[in-house]
């Protein structure tokens, strides 16, 4: 009599399925699609009913390098990697054979169209906008195949040696333009405070002869034995003056 007990329960265990927490469990009874078993144990016959397990936590996809180029027509090799999860379980069973594989292939095809499509100048400086496209167009694609892309993310950007060094090339060029325009912008600058300064001292009585006793305060301070003594432009005007004035004097005599 045990062995008619033992073998009931031999009989249940085999019935029995295991769904994890983060599973759900796709059955198909005699190959139709028959529900959604949530995770627990659960009764499957065998023979007539099968049991696809698929698992629900977020997966990270690494698209290997792929070769691309730009508008620009600049050859590049450029890699990502996707986050995406299953949100149902059924269609990830029964639209798609093999959902990983699916998306892998679909997010190499979508980042080189996308890729191809930017200028150069665009793919190192707008990746967030890039990357943003992709996971729309990818999210969009695999909706049907019940997949969610949560994010992607455009690793590496490789470029030729060359392609490299013309782009050395040119961000220097361009930091000595900025070099030049920030120096130009300074001497304008400069001359326009110098334009003003001259202006005020000309305009106020006596301001210029102090400007020049002042320079000559800090000639005094230094070490050096040479001392340049500025003649303002003033006392050269009053001499010409006064020797125009006696020039005119003796002639008048």
């Amino acid at each position: 009599m045990w062995w008619i007990v033992l073998g009931f329960i031999i009989l249940i265990l085999a019935f029995l399925r295991e769904v994890k927490q983060y599973e759900r469990g796709v059955v198909l009874t005699m190959g139709r699609f028959t529900g959604i078993r949530n995770p627990g144990w659960s009764i499957i016959i065998p023979v007539f009913q099968r049991m696809e397990k698929v698992d629900m936590r977020v997966k990270a996809v690494d698209v290997p390098d792929q070769k691309v180029i730009t508008k620009d027509n600049v050859s590049a090799s450029i890699n990502a990697v996707i986050y995406y999860k299953v949100s149902d379980a059924a269609k990830a069973v029964l639209e798609v054979e093999n959902f990983f594989h699916a998306v892998s292939q679909l997010a190499q095809t979508t980042m080189r169209n996308i890729v191809g499509g930017a200028e150069l100048d665009e793919v190192l400086s707008q990746r967030d906008e890039l990357s943003a496209r992709i996971q729309s167009i990818i999210d969009k694609e695999t909706d049907e195949w019940g997949i969610t892309v949560e994010n992607v993310e455009l690793k590496d950007f490789f470029l030729p040696e060359d392609m490299e060094r013309t782009i050395g090339k040119q961000a220097e060029a361009e930091r000595e333009r900025r070099s030049v325009i920030i120096k130009a912008e300074g001497e304008v600058a400069a001359a326009e405070n110098m334009a003003k300064a001259a202006k005020m001292l000309s305009e106020s009585s006596g301001a210029l002869h102090l400007r020049t006793l002042q320079s000559l305060n800090d000639l005094s301070s230094d070490q050096s034995n040479t001392v340049v003594f500025a003649v303002p432009i003033e006392v050269l005007r009053a001499v010409e003056s006064t020797k125009q004035f006696m020039d005119s004097s003796l002639s008048g005599k």
